[in-house]
This record gives structure tokens, sequence and C-alpha cells, in this order.
């Protein structure tokens, strides 16, 4: 039986000089809490799109299947 998507939104504010060390894989997840109060690992590589020389202040909404793979990752 497949499992359905998840949806999960939260924010994520963090400058630049804090997320270089995911930038450069020197730390691999970063720590989320979503709206839900659940706490989240993602893979740091996910935000590199989105990581600017102010850092990353941004809301986001991630969809993951039923074995938790990431599908997207959106700015909203």
């Amino acid at each position: 039986m497949q499992q359905s998507n998840q949806v999960f939104q939260f924010s994520l504010n963090i400058s630049y000089d804090d997320f270089l060390p995911y930038y450069r894989g020197q730390v691999t997840k970063v720590e989320v809490v979503d709206t839900a109060g659940r706490t989240l690992w993602i893979s740091a590589r996910h935000f590199r799109p989105f990581f600017t020389r102010s850092g990353i202040r941004a809301y986001f909404e991630m969809v993951v299947d039923g074995q938790g793979n990431l599908i997207q990752l959106n700015k909203i």
C-alpha cells in the first residue's frame, strides 16, 4: 500500500556566516521546527539555491513522499 505525500511548512532565518559551514558541507543537516511543532532534519544541500549574501530568510513548504524522500522544497 502506497503512503501519501506529507507537506511541512517552516521558516528559516540563518545569517550568511552561520550558513557557511552548511554550504561548505562541514555540517550536513539543517534542523527546523515546522508549524505543527515537529522537528525536521533536512539535508543542507537543498537550501543552497536559496543562499544569498544575507543568508537565508524565508518561509518554506517541503513535500516528502511516504518514505521521507524530498519531492520539492519551495520558498513561499
